[in-house]
């Protein structure tokens, strides 16, 4: 399968530089062949809280921002799919769980990617169906070991 092109949006001010951990993260998983996506544009955009949720409310109906909004691809536009990500979220959730920035960034990445790579998260059996696609994703990036994301 045909790896996607992948293009990279930050719209937020306070990542840094995040197209050089975001492409390893993707290659990897690509690689991987664990979770293939299509060919095609894989866009990828980080933003702040208040963009993401103005998203959130015009497409799901929900004004409150949230981690990760995937739209699925489209092959007759040449897109392999859109994942958005709120920085802020991840953000927050790492220093309420502990865990580094760089890794929750990424377990969003990697949820997006699940999503494009036909995993959903509906119902509570494809949910743990998709907690362990993220676990196995997760342990395959630390073995390829991209670079992290950094905050400014």
């Amino acid at each position: 399968m045909p790896a996607p092109t992948v293009e990279i949006s930050n719209r937020c001010k306070r990542l840094a530089d995040p197209e050089p951990a975001a492409r390893a993260l993707f290659e990897a998983l690509q690689a991987s062949g664990a979770f293939p996506i299509g060919g095609g544009e894989l866009s990828v955009v980080f933003l702040d809280d208040p963009a993401i949720a103005r998203v959130h409310a015009d497409f799901m109906e929900d004004p409150s921002p949230t981690d990760v909004i995937t739209f699925p691809a489209d092959p007759e536009m040449e897109s392999a799919g859109e994942i958005l990500v709120s920085v802020d979220q991840a953000i927050e959730r790492a220093a309420e769980l502990g865990v580094p920035f760089s890794r929750e960034l990424g377990l969003y990445l990697v949820h997006g990617w699940l999503h494009l790579a036909g995993y959903d998260d509906r119902t509570d059996d494809a949910r743990a169906e998709m907690r362990q696609a993220e676990a196995r994703a997760l342990e395959l990036l630390e073995a390829a070991k991209p670079p992290p994301f950094r905050l400014c």
